[in-house]
Formats: structure tokens, sequence, C-alpha cells
């Protein structure tokens, strides 16, 4: 291992002073052991400095500090070194990404034991780049040519295979590099293979299978040779390493399909689970499966956090992980032990034909759960039009709506959180030391239902067969008048206006924000998706009528391609049906798995201005940073960002920045001096709603990078 690595073990709290980590250190903990900002003067925050990207494009970017020298991503997805002090810019490499994939939440960095080998390494177009940390060239001697394919050795086709990297960077350990991915959504996804490679060389060290091979565990709860065709269970979020122990742990997400599992019956290992691997080796040392047979798209999405609590009289290190689900889950690290009884108890059965449920699902009796996990008329905004309202009203009283678990069907299904609710990506923090873990709750239901997926036509004019493919493909989320469910769903609705075919063509393939890649759609078939995106008025009203040719697949049910929407339920003024609070932020102390206290978090500025202050974010990623000096750092959604109280929640500071938020804060010193810095560039940067008295805005809004610190006056040693 590094020098770095081995100072880190021999000094635990100074792997917590810098930030060379995505989510500062190698454990991802969210937490700065710095306090030289603390709760006495935290309102005297000023700005430093501002970075503007220099362009419209979203960003979720976690900064990443190596001594002066601060790494972002900006000037349209290339890498940027800032003078950390300053801000101002010492270069810049652009990549030039055909797809427009790259590791866009943080970088890994990694450096040789005497310091002359410095190396930024992320993933553009499925495959892993290194750039020198100093110059920001490529190193050409990475791979072949600098470029290590991460579509290889996954068992497919690459060619097949649309989307493999994650948005989310690895983690170092001494040489290796280990990585998860983010497949895409569809049947015939890629594995979600856990793979290292060697920093210098770019070679495969190991593999760890999440869907087994023939004699690996876990194999027997798949059907035969499901690693050839099922996708998924895939690790796109953080992992979090134990250096001293030598133990990566890793969160998986939902089998492909997500809503619809015929041809996958079993459990499906390692599908939703917590895995703790041998970092040296990828061996299995233990796992928990959160959710068996997942049809619900209930990934393990935030970063498992380590921490050291007293239970039971007695000090124990942990790993406690959040998911969707809206629970925290508690597990002694070495053994995997829960430190609370979990229940399996039964749940719905499926109707869907082939679809065979698992009898029970696992629900940890402590602590209690951060996010809401039901959603009925009662529990509608009351910030929804009155005719809206009636209308939502009697689709919630038609469809199924049994609680958590409610199985997807032909029919309306309310899912509460919904599979873009609960925890998310970045959402969890902790203070190690003192056992207390910190969650942020997107409360937003979806509204699934499945229909059976149609074959292309093969006749018709282009804009007839697109018409029947957007039917088919698209229209479960943007409607069938293509409207869409602003900010989440964008309409479609002269959409070759505003992007141009080949950006059209590059969110179809490969997915943006929540919707997936269509990697199944070919060049026919993309072109004939467009032709009836441009001219809708040269399409019939009704395909399903005009077109007999559209025919299900049907027959072996393992074939039958069941499609639902993510089902986002969103009024037309962009706010959720459900009633606030639509984000929170929940504060536990696992030393005795009770909840300390939870808040509302952010708000929307136009129902604050009308006095509705404690509403919440209504579309947040938030990534919240705990630290020593007794705060927590957060941005969100309604531009501004904030400190909060640790002990209570209390905001002491905010400040406006000027553009929306996702992500996460770094913490880091330079010359004495502690600064915080936010990524003010949320992908939507726009207000697209409305709500009375204060129309939306189009207005477009460039992104920065901010930092704040004290006035020099203020500072304390």
């Amino acid at each position: 291992m590094s020098g770095r690595d081995a100072t880190a073990q021999s000094k635990p709290d100074a792997v917590h002073s810098t930030w060379r980590e995505y989510g500062g250190a190698p454990d991802g903990a969210q937490y700065s052991s710095l306090h030289q900002i603390d709760r006495s003067n935290v309102g005297k925050l000023q700005r430093a400095w501002t970075f503007s990207t220099g362009d419209e494009r979203g960003y979720a970017f976690n900064p990443l500090v190596i001594g002066r020298t601060m790494y972002v991503l900006a000037h349209d997805n290339s890498v940027v070194a800032l003078d950390a002090a300053t801000g101002n810019e010492l270069w810049s490499h652009a990549f030039h990404a055909k797809s427009s994939l790259i590791t866009n939440r943080g970088l890994n960095y990694w450096e040789s034991g005497d310091r002359h080998d410095r190396r930024l390494i992320l993933s553009v177009d499925n495959a892993l780049r290194e750039l020198n940390a100093e110059t920001g060239q490529p190193i050409e001697s990475f791979g072949m040519n600098g470029v290590v394919d991460l579509r290889d050795g996954l068992g497919r086709s690459p060619e097949s295979l649309t989307l493999v990297q994650s948005y989310n960077p690895g983690r170092i350990f001494g040489e290796l590099l280990i990585l998860g991915s983010a497949t895409n959504e569809e049947y015939g996804s890629g594995p979600g293979d856990i793979r290292a490679y060697n920093v210098l060389s770019g070679k495969l060290t190991w593999t760890f299978h999440t869907i087994p091979h023939p004699g690996e565990p876990g194999y027997e709860t798949w059907p035969k040779d499901a690693w050839k065709t099922v996708g998924g269970a895939n690790a796109w979020s953080g992992m979090a390493l134990d250096e001293k122990r030598g133990m990566v742990f890793v969160p998986t997400a939902s089998p492909k399909y997500n809503f619809y599992g015929a041809n996958r019956p079993g459990s499906n290992l390692y599908g939703d689970s917590l895995l703790a691997l041998d970092a040296r080796t990828g061996k299995l040392i233990w796992y928990y499966q959160m959710v068996h047979h997942d049809i619900w798209d209930y990934d393990n999405a935030t970063t498992p956090m380590l921490l050291t609590v007293r239970h039971n009289g007695r000090t124990v290190d942990v790993v406690a992980q959040a998911s969707k689900v809206g629970f925290v889950w508690v597990f002694e690290r070495e053994t995997g032990k829960p430190l609370w009884p979990i229940e399996e108890r039964p749940v719905q059965k499926s109707d869907m034909p082939g679809e065979e449920t698992w009898p029970t699902q696992p629900f940890p009796t402590k602590p209690a759960p951060f996010a809401r996990q039901a959603f009925t008329v009662k529990d509608l905004s009351p910030f929804l039009e009155p005719g809206e309202r009636e209308t939502v009203r009697k689709q919630m009283l038609t469809a199924r709506n049994g609680g958590l678990f409610t199985p997807p069907s032909t029919e309306d299904t309310v899912e509460m959180p919904g599979n873009n609710g609960g925890a998310n990506f970045g959402g969890a923090a902790i203070d190690p030391a003192r056992g207390y873990f910190y969650v942020v709750s997107k409360d937003l239901p979806s509204m699934l239902k499945l229909t059976l997926a149609v074959e292309p036509l093969k006749s018709g004019t282009p804009e007839v067969r697109g018409h029947a493919l957007f039917e088919a493909n698209c229209s479960l989320c943007h409607g069938s008048d293509r409207g869409g469910k602003p900010p989440v769903i964008p309409s479609l609705v002269d959409v070759d206006g505003r992007l141009a075919d080949e950006e059209i063509s590059k969110v179809i393939r490969y997915g943006k924000g929540p919707m997936p890649a269509f990697a199944k759609l070919g060049d026919p078939e993309v072109e004939s998706l467009l032709a009836y995106l441009k001219h809708p008025d040269r399409a019939p009203e009704s395909p399903k009528e005009t077109t007999p040719q559209a025919k299900p697949v049907v027959g072996d049910p393992a074939r039958a391609h069941y499609r639902s929407g993510f089902g986002f339920m969103f009024a037309q003024n962009g706010l959720p049906v459900i009633a606030p609070p639509w984000t929170t932020l929940t504060a536990y102390d696992l030393n005795t798995g009770d909840m300390r206290w939870q808040i509302p978090l952010g708000e929307v500025p136009e129902l604050a201005a009308q006095g509705h202050p404690n509403t919440g974010s209504h579309f947040p990623k938030v990534n919240p940073v705990v630290t020593a000096g007794g705060l927590i750092f957060t941005g969100s959604r309604d531009r501004k960002v904030r400190a909060l109280d640790s002990r209570t929640g209390k905001v002491l500071w905010e400040s406006e920045v000027g553009a929306a938020m996702d992500g996460m804060p770094a913490i880091y010193e330079v010359d004495g001096r502690e600064y915080v810095v936010f990524c003010a560039a949320a992908r939507s940067t726009t207000r697209t709603h409305s709500v009375p008295g204060h129309p939306a805005s189009q207005e477009p809004i460039h992104g920065a990078y901010v930092a704040f610190a004290l006035p020099t006056s203020a500072k304390k040693p």
C-alpha cells in the first residue's frame, strides 16, 4: 500500500481531515474532522471564490482536493484543475465523449509512495481512462493506448452493452481500483460484476459475480445460466473501504428488468444486497439481502457507512446501510451479524402471469424507518389544484395499494416509497466516532402499471413506425401527448427545436437522469422515433387501432417482456402529489438505534414566500457532510446551501448560490484556512414548476463551484 494508506491507518482521524476521495475518505463517511468552522462562527461564513462551469450542463460533482489543487468537472464535461485557495484554473482536459457518458459524481486519485507518479482515474464512454494529476495529460501506458474497455469480460458481446460504467467513482486499495457498474434498466442488461483493476497497467485483477456462475454460492437462487442473459444486481452507488481490515463494502441494486421478474424466478442473490468482500481478492466474506426477488427497483443506493458504537456494553465496529425502502440496516462489520433482530414477514403475492414473488421480505426491528412507507388519499398534497386533486384522488381509490412491497400489476399500483424515493446516492453521512448516522429521504410516490411489450412495426412510414415505438417504449413516462411531467420527465413536444438529432439519439441509446438506456433499439428504430418526434402530425392518433402488425410478445411468460413507466407522481405544477415534507433529514444514534431528530430539509421558494417554509425541497439528491465542528453542510434544489446544527437540525447559516444543487460539498484546508465548496450546477437549473402568483421561469442559469470560508479575522487557530 502507498505511504498515504499507511499514514491513514496509524492516524485514523487524519484520513478525515482532507478530501482526497469521493465522500472525503476511503470509507466514504461524508465526514470532516476539521473544526475551524463551528457552531459559534458559522454565521460569519463568506464567499471565498467562485468558478463558473462555463456551460449549462448539469453537474452533481464532489470536488477532489490534493494539497493545494482541486479537481472538478466543468467546461462540457472536462476535468479541470483549480487552485483550491483561489479557484483559479490551472489546466483543463476535454474528453469529447461520444456518448456523454462520464464519471460525473467524482474522481479517483492514486499516487505512488514517492509521489512521483500521480494519477486521476475516471470512466468515459464505458472505458477507464487516466490523467497525469499534475499536467492533465492522458497516460497512454495505461491499458491499450490509454483505454481499458469496461464492456470486456462480462460474458456478453461488448457491442450489445450500451451502459456499463457507473456515474460514481470506485475505491482505491493499494494499486487496485475496485469498481462497480451502472447497467441500463432493460431486459438483456449487462451483469453487475464487481471488478478490480491494476491502476498502473489496467489489468483486470479480480471479479466478483453478482449473478453467480455455475459452482458459485447463490447460483441456485437464479434460473440455470441466468448470468448469460439476466442483468443488473449491480453496484452503481458508493462503496466503503475498511483499509485496516482490507474489506470493501458494496451495496447492490435490483436485477433487471426492474418491475417484472418472470425471467428470473428465485431470490436472486446478490441483487439488493450488502456485500463484504476481501479487497485484495474479491472473495465473499459475508452478505445480507435486503429485498428478495426485487420487482420494485428498491436499490441499496447509498454508500455503506462505517461507524464504531457502544452496543450492549461493548464497543462494536459496524456498517450501516440505508436504502430506497426507507430502512437503515446495521451489521457487525466483521461477521455481518445484525445489531438488532430482522424479521422475515409475509408480503402480498403477485397476480402477474409467470411472476413468482418471494413470499417474505426482511424488516429490521430497529431503527425506525426514516421514510414514509404508505400513501393514501388522506396524504394528498394541499397544493394540488381542486380539479387535479379530484383526478388524483379517483386514480388512488381505484389503484392497487397494499402498502410496502405491493407487486406491480397491469392495473395502477401505488409504490411508496417510490423507486426514486427513500435514500439515494450520497444521501447518508456519519459522525464515525460518536456513532451518529444522518440520512436524507425523498418522499416521492410512484404509480406503476405494467404493459406488454410490442414488436416494432415492419411497414408504414417512418412517422407511423415511430409513433408505435413511442407508444410501446416512451408513452408510459412521457405520456401519449408527449407532455411529460416536468421537471423530472421533460416534455417532448417540439423537442426537435431544442435538441439536435444527435443529442436526442444519445439520450435514447444511453439514457439520462431517470430515463434508462434503450439498448434494444437499433438505428432504424431510433431514426423512426426521431421522425415521429419531428412530425407527430404525420402519424395516426391511435397506433393500437391502425397498426395491427404490432403484436405482443406472448407465450413463454419469461419472454413476455412487460414494461412499466417510472410513474413519478408529480402534479402539473411540478410538485409531488403527496403532502409535504418532500425531503427530510433524519438523525439516528446507532449506539441505541433511536431516532434523535427529523426535520424538513430545504424549501420551495415560491411556497416559502407564501408562508409555507417547511415543505422540504421538491426534487433533491441531497448529499450531507458532517463536521467535527458540530455542523452538517448541505445544498439542495432551492438554490441555497446551509449549515445545520448536528445536535438539533436547526439551520445556523444559509446562502443563495444562484443555481440548484445536487451532490456533495467538499471540506478542506489550505494554509490553515478551512473551506467548504459546493457544486451549484444541478441538471434542472431553471424553475420549471409554478404555483399561484409565481409563474415558471425558463431563464438559463450557468452552474458554478462556490467556496466559502471564514474571514481571516474570524478564524480559529
